[in-house]
């Protein structure tokens, strides 16, 4: 089970969507909100983000195009789309430039989303572990390569 509060970025540009994801999930996870992709990169600069929830429609920049950024910047966070067009190009433009862990049509359904965070989560949960198991294995074989090195030399 999930021992710490995941943390979410929420990026919308309608505000009433901000206010309603905050109202379902802000018991739940820790949430942050941006009405842009420019406000969600400040944020994201301040704060570790483990989730990023965007919707694709918001002037000046795309869901996609905002994600495609997010990449670039800061690579570890799932990236989770939301839309209220089915528009197949976003669609593929969001996998294939931004990405995505998953796909969601707004209105979003609260258990269908809930049941994606968790996963994200996990994911992003398991990423880290690897990482940090790479981490150790690299440290643990320089000390094994000084130790044999150490003993040819003697």
């Amino acid at each position: 089970m999930i021992d710490q509060k995941i943390i979410i970025l929420y990026v919308d540009d309608e505000e009433n969507n901000l206010i309603s994801f905050k109202a379902n999930f802000r018991f739940k996870y820790k949430i942050f909100t941006a009405l842009s992709g420019e406000e969600a990169l400040k944020i994201m600069g301040k704060h570790p983000i483990n989730i990023i929830i965007t919707d694709q429609r918001m002037p000046h920049m795309t869901g996609v195009e905002f994600l495609e950024e997010v990449i670039t910047k800061f690579p570890d966070p799932i990236r989770i789309l939301l839309t209220g067009y089915t528009d197949m190009s976003a669609v593929i433009d969001a996998v294939n430039k931004g990405k995505i862990f998953h796909y969601h049509t707004k209105p979003w359904n609260e258990k269908e989303l809930e049941k994606t965070i968790i996963r994200a989560f996990e994911t992003y949960s398991n990423k880290k572990e690897i990482e940090d198991m790479n981490e150790k294995l690299e440290v643990s074989n320089d000390q094994l390569e000084f130790l044999l090195r150490q003993k040819l030399l003697s």
